[in-house]
């Protein structure tokens, strides 16, 4: 069964690269490069081109593995004015491989334009998956993962920076962040000013490097473990912060049926104002409600009638 499997890998990897006219998106380590697929290998020896974010970075994952493809470089500054060249090359059936600094292209990373122009005239776009520093941190981070919200990069100046965490305080999925090493302390502090000092959090430095560090505390607490240690503030981060903590009343929920929102509605509203009222709040049928609302109030009337009698 190993050698089957094994033989299945291998036929695939053979039909990706053979076909022609596509743009392979792959995902290159992060930090050891061990941790390069052998699909990823075998795209990048194989292909006509490679675009890479810096290609002197590059050079040394392609001179480990003896990889002669020739590269071009591809980054923020120069996607615009490359996108429509590159298109037309994928177009005359040429493969493309894009691979950023590190990870999984497009994760905070250039790209983005030039997957949107091929989608939409047609190409095909190849996922070659693999290292991921949102989804590395998240994994030992020992904070909820069943739903996370990736923000990538926080805003450079401190007021932008504070406004976003500002809008993210109440967010009760798990927070991931990148930060460099220049502004991490500051980030961390801001983090702890806006979603309060005890929010747990996991600090993931250099992640799969020599010197990897996952640390995890209160806001707090990392804020001075990183005032503390200047030799902790170099490198790539990414924070991981747990979501907000349901407040009291998030916890008292309150079931109120459609009959009983339409009873007291009737009683303050006209029948129509009442049936517009009960739409917008439980998005059910106008007809259906209309119908239940008249129900409603001649059941009243008749209700108001029999007690008269009973006086």
């Amino acid at each position: 069964m190993a050698n089957d499997k094994s033989a299945d890998a291998s036929n695939r990897i053979t039909r990706d690269t053979a076909r022609s006219g596509a743009l392979y998106v792959v995902a290159t380590p992060i930090g050891n490069l061990q941790d390069v697929s052998s699909r990823a290998l075998d795209v990048l020896g194989s292909v006509d081109l490679i675009l890479a974010e810096d290609t002197r970075h590059s050079a040394t994952l392609l001179a480990r593995y003896g990889i002669g493809t020739k590269c071009r470089s591809f980054h923020e500054h120069n996607e615009s004015r490359q996108v429509s060249r590159i298109v037309a090359r994928i177009a005359a059936g040429e493969r493309v491989a894009l691979i950023s600094d590190a990870g999984t292209p497009l994760i905070s990373d250039p790209g983005f334009r030039l997957v949107v122009a091929l989608r939409e005239q047609g190409h095909a776009i190849i996922p070659i998956p693999g290292p991921s520093a949102v989804i590395c941190a998240l994994s030992v981070a020992g904070l909820a993962t069943a739903r996370f919200c990736f923000e990538g990069f926080l805003p450079v100046r401190t007021g932008a920076r504070r406004r976003h965490l500002q809008g993210l305080s109440a967010e009760p999925r798990t927070l991931v962040f990148y930060e460099s090493p220049r502004r991490v302390l500051q980030a961390v502090a801001d983090l702890a000013a806006e979603f309060g000092s005890e929010r747990p959090a996991v600090l993931a430095r250099e992640l799969t490097k020599i010197h990897e560090t996952v640390i995890g505390g209160t806001l707090a607490e990392l804020h001075v473990w990183l005032a503390e240690h200047d030799e902790q503030r170099r490198g790539e981060f990414v924070i991981v912060v747990a979501g907000a903590a349901p407040t009291e009343s998030d916890d008292q929920t309150t079931s109120v049926s459609t009959t009983e929102l339409l009873g007291v509605l009737v009683e303050e509203l006209t029948v129509s104002q009442a049936v517009s009222v009960a739409v917008r709040l439980t998005g059910g049928k106008r007809n259906a409600l209309y119908r239940q609302a008249i129900a409603l109030v001649e059941a009243g009337k008749e209700d108001s009638g029999n007690g008269d009698q009973e006086k």
